[in-house]
């Protein structure tokens, strides 16, 4: 049986330039990261942690409990040394599983293959030894087991996750293009936002951004709005355990805060399916929506709001052409009706950001997939701006 109080080395993953971020969170929730690296962040923590962790992070994509770390030399020795370990310490004779890896091996030239050979030696162990042969799939809907292989040296890894941590739940309508979660907390948590003043989000889009802030600022955890992990399928898993967790979840959230969120978008299909997302989020109340031109966007006076733009890049041919005028309305928006704020422009289009007509102070790096992205941040200083009370 599995110990879910025992602790060992635990890998938590994420998006590429994410990590500090990921460090930023993990020491705020009272854990002591031991290596941050490109795409993840190493500790020391327990099964139960995992829970917790999956539970609270915003920015991560997967948690990962080592079970064993291993010299692993050819393709021929895979299925010997999976075979061997006690399988049915970590998962029953009849639970669902599925196989991820990566690897980086010369005698390697299909990843499946690997995978494979791992779900092989994990059925046969159990068909010897009990007479059952545990089902199998690509689907993360029981236990998930992760192998990572890089020329000689391998580690298997218990996936607590299971599907990304970016899938929250409350996402119903996810809109065209949507950002991603965990990429909307990261730009979020790399901006100067204090989570006390406005957060004004037009092009809002799905609502991601509007919402993510909501759920930051109202201390609301992406553990809320989730009910399936794969660590409910391995061995030792107490549900009273997570359902503790989920009661201190709803204790933590406090709606009694002064930032007000004011998201717009020239779609009304696009307000509608913010409203919907940000109900299933539970911010719905904390939120202005309106509809109409994004200069028309409401800004409430403030010296210390953030107005957040994630406008579309132009990664089709002639859309680059069409989307100039609207960055350098942007750029005018900021200036004439944003002063006070600090304003960030989104962008994997490094030409648009140009045309904005602001210089930005900083050009913080993300990927939005595979695209090369920038946060551009622009210091809107006060000077003679017509104040907009919010509406109420």
């Amino acid at each position: 049986m599995n110990n879910f109080d025992h602790k060992g080395k635990v890998v938590v993953t994420c998006k590429d330039r994410f990590a500090p971020y990921l460090e930023q969170e993990l020491k705020e929730l009272g854990f002591k990261p031991k290596n941050v690296n490109r795409t993840s962040v190493e500790l020391y923590a327990s099964l139960n942690q995992c829970i917790f962790l999956n539970m609270h992070l915003r920015v991560a994509s997967h948690v990962l409990f080592e079970i064993k770390s291993f010299y692993l030399h050819h393709a021929k020795d895979i299925y010997r040394r999976i075979k061997a370990l006690p399988w049915e310490n970590y998962i029953d004779k009849d639970t669902y599983f599925s196989v991820v890896s990566h690897v980086e091996n010369e005698s390697i030239n299909n990843p499946l293959f690997v995978n494979v050979k791992v779900k092989d030696a994990i059925v046969d162990r159990f068909r010897e030894n009990t007479g059952i042969r545990p089902d199998t799939g690509s689907e993360f809907e029981g236990a998930v087991i992760q192998l990572y292989w890089k020329d000689t040296q391998a580690s298997l890894f218990i996936n607590t996750s299971g599907d990304t941590l970016s899938k929250r739940g409350y996402r119903k309508i996810p809109g065209r293009a949507p950002m991603a979660e965990n990429l909307a907390a990261s730009t979020i948590m790399a901006s100067d936002w204090d989570k006390k003043g406005p957060f004004v989000n037009p092009m809002c889009g799905a609502g991601t951004l509007a919402i993510e802030a909501a759920l930051m600022a109202t201390n609301r955890f992406p553990g809320l709005f989730r009910d399936h992990y794969a660590f409910m399928h391995i061995k030792g898993y107490k549900e009273g355990i997570y359902q503790e967790l989920k009661a201190e979840l709803e204790a933590k959230i406090n709606d009694n805060i002064p930032a007000q969120f004011i998201a717009s978008d020239l779609s009304e299909r696009a307000i509608y399916a913010t409203q919907e997302n940000a109900k299933t989020a539970q911010v719905f109340d904390h939120i202005t929506f309106e509809v109409g031109d994004f200069a028309e966007t409401t800004v409430p006076d403030s010296d210390n709001g953030v107005v957040f733009f994630n406008p579309e890049y132009g990664e089709r041919l002639g859309e680059e052409d069409e989307l100039v005028a609207i960055y350098k309305r942007m750029g005018d928006f900021m200036k004439q009706e944003c002063a006070g704020y600090t304003g960030y422009i989104f962008t994997g289009n490094m030409n648009l950001g140009k045309r904005v007509g602001l210089k930005p102070s900083r050009r913080i790096e993300f990927y939005n997939g595979t695209i090369d992205c920038r946060l551009l941040k622009y210091e809107l200083y006060k000077g003679s701006k017509k104040g907009i009370p919010n509406k109420s």
